[in-house]
């Protein structure tokens, strides 16, 4: 009988602590889903603004070096 028991609590106990193991895991998982949900549309953001960026940068250079090149061009007379 008290063989019996013994396994009972133990196994109650290995119940217990597999419970909160699992929970643990539950909330981490959640933790991380959470957190890249969080991150994902500041990146996304942040390679928009960087790629506008860019493109503007390219499009007044090109700009610039038309106007030189504009202004360096010997004008044809008719």
């Amino acid at each position: 009988m008290a063989n019996e028991s013994a396994n009972g609590v133990f196994t109650d106990l290995f119940t217990a602590v597999g419970d909160l193991a699992q929970q643990a895991t539950d909330m981490a998982g959640s933790a991380v889903k959470t957190a890249t949900d969080t991150v994902q549309p500041v990146s996304n953001a942040a390679v928009q603004l960087c790629t506008s960026t860019i493109n503007s940068a390219t499009q007044i250079v090109e700009s610039v070096t038309k106007a030189i090149t504009s202004a360096l061009t010997p004008k044809q007379s008719a």
